[in-house]
């Protein structure tokens, strides 16, 4: 047949909406197609005035354990997997009385929504669609012969081909169809999976803006016990699992680190002897920025950190736990999301849409030490050099690229985040540090890839800056050691580069 067209002569409805399924019935009728049909499903097309034979008409079985059988049958999967164009197939289709099913209209049982809006464990379990994945399975595997529509959404699409071309449909608009219908199954399991192993599905007030959907599939209760404050938005959990990651390094870490986060990058970060001293050291960094931020300690936090925290605004602190008097004195604002971190694994794997896919990789757990970092320059850094250019090179790994950062003394003095050249970076995080008063003489810098120029060195030796870290690997690497042997700054090389798109 032309472009592989076939003609829709019969079809099984089986849905849990019925929103807009009125005029695909009334059409299916004017073509004269035959229709099977379950239950309510079954109701509603019989109220249309349209004719339909009950599924327990073509099986001879009734809809038994409470509607969890009603399709499961060889008379109904048979009609539907049997291939038209094989005879064999044919001949036992016509031996065991089974007609064909050209089209097959299902939707799935509400498992998400009914996770989302608190649904007990039983109600969830019973929104656990068997038969109707398996119809969408079986229809969307032999489109060379049957049609499926496995949800409302492609309803227009199927009124189109019933109307404007008489109930015939190319191989093509099958097989779309099908790919589709596949979709919207993997997606029903994983729900189902992350359900089982603890991630729940929760509706959030809106996405990155309010004009988008949010909602988010993870088990949050396993990280975290919520000790005050509002609901976690969108941004919320994307600056929280930001801030997880960098304080997960920069523990590993001599001392006490604490971290400040705006839109996923640090606009504060320090490593001292104390919490509060961390504190102190983290929001000198940039103390505007500061305002609406997340806060993050990898220590507990006591009454005279939460005292001096209190005096800031900021969205969320989360630490492996409160002292009695602090959570009393952060508890003061309601709206202040307090988080008790528990001990848990982080992902290995990273994944993102991306154009019609999806992207997946390996986590970012690489860390340089000071004993993997190699000088490339006759002057070597000197200790406490060495020291910052670990921190600072933590830092750059988990700032926005192009990425520049600048440290001192264990804290973080300025970044430059997201720039489309590494020289705007630079320059950025150097109007940064100089806006709140920070000496450069003697801070280090660390870049998240390699110096295509020298530019960079040059302009950080000028600011004061007297060593550098960065992956190295580009083909005029020595040209930036070599300005850096003549101006007596030290580099270090990594070898591992840390983009962050």
């Amino acid at each position: 047949m032309l472009n592989g067209q076939k003609r829709i002569q019969s079809a099984l409805i089986s849905v849990f909406h019925k929103d807009g399924l009125e005029p695909i019935v009334r059409a299916l009728d004017a073509l004269g197609v035959h229709l099977y049909s379950t239950g309510g499903t079954q109701e509603f097309i019989e109220k249309q005035g349209v004719k339909v034979t009950p599924v327990e008409d073509l099986t001879t079985y009734p809809s038994i354990l409470g509607g969890r059988v009603k399709t499961l049958h060889p008379k109904v999967f048979g009609g539907i997997l049997g291939r038209r164009d094989m005879q064999s197939d044919v001949a036992q289709l016509e031996e065991f009385e089974i007609p064909t099913l050209d089209l097959v209209i299902v939707d799935l049982y509400p498992f998400e929504e009914t996770v989302a809006s608190g649904g007990t464990d039983e109600a969830i379990i019973e929104k656990i669609d068997i038969g109707g994945v398996s119809l969408i399975r079986a229809a969307a595997k032999n489109h060379t012969d049957v049609l499926i529509v496995p949800a409302q959404a492609h309803y227009a699409e199927l009124l189109k081909i019933l109307t404007d071309q008489k109930g015939s449909s190319t191989l093509q608009q099958r097989k779309t169809f099908a790919a589709a219908a596949f979709g919207i199954t993997a997606k029903y399991d994983t729900a189902i999976h992350g359900w089982f192993s603890g991630a729940r599905t929760t509706v959030l007030r809106y996405g990155e803006n309010p004009h988008q959907k949010g909602t988010f599939t993870g088990d949050l209760d396993g990280m975290f016990n919520q000790l005050n404050g509002k609901e976690l938005s969108y941004n919320n959990l994307l600056d929280l699992d930001a801030a997880v990651e960098l304080i997960d390094d920069l523990a590993t870490l001599p001392g006490v680190p604490f971290a400040i986060l705006k839109h996923n990058n640090a606009c504060g970060a320090a490593v001292r002897k104390t919490v509060k001293e961390a504190w102190d050291a983290a929001l000198a960094g940039d103390p505007v920025s500061a305002f609406g931020g997340v806060l993050i300690s990898s220590t507990e936090i006591d009454a005279e950190t939460a005292k001096a925290i209190d005096t800031i605004f900021f969205e969320i602190i989360a630490a492996p736990s409160f002292s009695t008097e602090a959570l009393a004195i952060l508890r003061s604002k309601k709206n202040r999301i307090i988080l008790e971190r528990k001990p848990s694994q982080r992902p290995t794997t990273k994944i993102r849409t991306a154009l019609n896919g999806i992207l997946s990789e390996d986590a970012d757990t690489v860390i340089s030490s000071a004993g993997s970092m190699k000088t490339a320059t006759a002057k070597a850094p000197s200790a406490s050099e060495l020291n910052d250019l670990v921190f600072a090179n933590m830092l750059v790994k988990h700032t926005k690229s192009n990425a520049i950062v600048l440290a001192k003394n264990d804290q973080l003095i300025a970044s430059g985040t997201g720039q489309t050249s590494r020289v705007d970076a630079l320059e950025q995080a150097i109007a940064k540090a100089s806006k709140f008063k920070f000496d450069l003489q003697g801070a280090v810098m660390a870049s998240d890839a390699f110096f295509p120029f020298p530019d960079c060195v040059e302009i950080s030796h000028k600011a004061g800056i007297t060593a550098v870290v960065h992956p190295g690997g580009s083909i005029r690497d020595q040209d930036s050691i070599d300005f850096c042997n003549s101006n007596g700054m030290a580099m270090a090389i990594t070898g591992n580069r840390h983009f962050k798109h």
